[in-house]
């Protein structure tokens, strides 16, 4: 499938039941790329990357093995305006290639977040090719990540999925 032509089949938005590491039975596998590498039991013990930024956003990338599903999460106290379970539609930016999709609204410990599935596990080592992932909703942007080392924290996480099985 290509996730270009097809970008609003390629993301289908789902009500996590991963997030937050605080919150969150995961375990710890290993570190790569700048992400630490986890384990989450609450997902079928899906492999995922995980980084916190400068501007306090936490951002984790990985597969939900439940739903047979790729997923990007990203927390931010700053984010009160979130609701739960609501649907926001949302652009992303990678290194100029744009994506559009749709985003659930979550909380986890009193933190806002957002949850964006991907049916195509491909689009995940897409954006690991890129250098800068800048994400868009209806009033602008809500935050933009340095990639770096992306695509070296999910090769690892290939490998702790293997070892899950």
């Amino acid at each position: 499938m290509d996730c270009n032509k097809l970008a609003s089949v390629c993301v289908a938005a789902l009500l996590a039941t991963g997030g937050f590491a605080l919150a969150q039975n995961l375990e710890q596998w290993g570190t790569a790329g700048g992400w630490d590498v986890m384990i989450d039991s609450t997902l079928g013990n899906g492999c995922l990357i995980q980084a916190e930024y400068n501007d306090g956003s936490v951002v984790r990338i990985g597969f939900d093995r439940n739903e047979g599903a790729g997923y990007v999460t990203a927390f931010n106290d700053a984010w009160g305006e979130i609701e739960e379970g609501e649907t926001y539609s949302i652009l992303f930016d990678l290194d100029g290639q744009e994506y559009e999709g749709e985003a659930e609204g979550i909380y986890l410990n009193g933190v806002p977040g957002a949850d964006i599935y991907f049916t195509n596990e491909e689009f995940l080592f897409d954006i690991a090719k890129k250098h800068t992932m800048t994400l868009y909703n209806e009033h602008g942007e809500v935050m933009a990540i340095n990639l770096g080392g992306t695509y070296i924290g999910l090769e690892a996480t290939m490998m702790c999925q293997d070892e899950m099985g």
